[in-house]
């Protein structure tokens, strides 16, 4: 593994270890009153942008990182629209 992969590896783990506490939170309360459905859905739209990308060019930190936070992403925006 070069350094850039573990450069790359380093960004996906802090950046989706700072997002999972609150989505983890706003996932155990259904409380999503404090979240816009637009910025949430565009959020969620370029998380999957980000995976697709990564994807599309082998990179696996990116691709890790995007998974699991687009599937908290959706599943904040479920509870966003079941739970007004």
């Amino acid at each position: 593994m070069n350094t850039v992969t573990i450069l790359g590896f380093a960004a996906a783990v802090l950046t989706t270890a700072s997002f999972l506490p609150q989505a983890i939170k706003t996932i155990q309360t259904k409380n999503t009153s404090g979240i816009s459905l637009f910025m949430y859905s565009l959020f969620a739209l370029g998380t999957l942008l980000w995976l697709l990308f990564g994807m599309f060019t082998s990179n696996i930190p990116i691709v890790a990182a995007n998974a699991i936070t687009l599937v908290f992403a959706i599943i904040i925006l479920i509870y966003k629209i079941k739970y007004k």
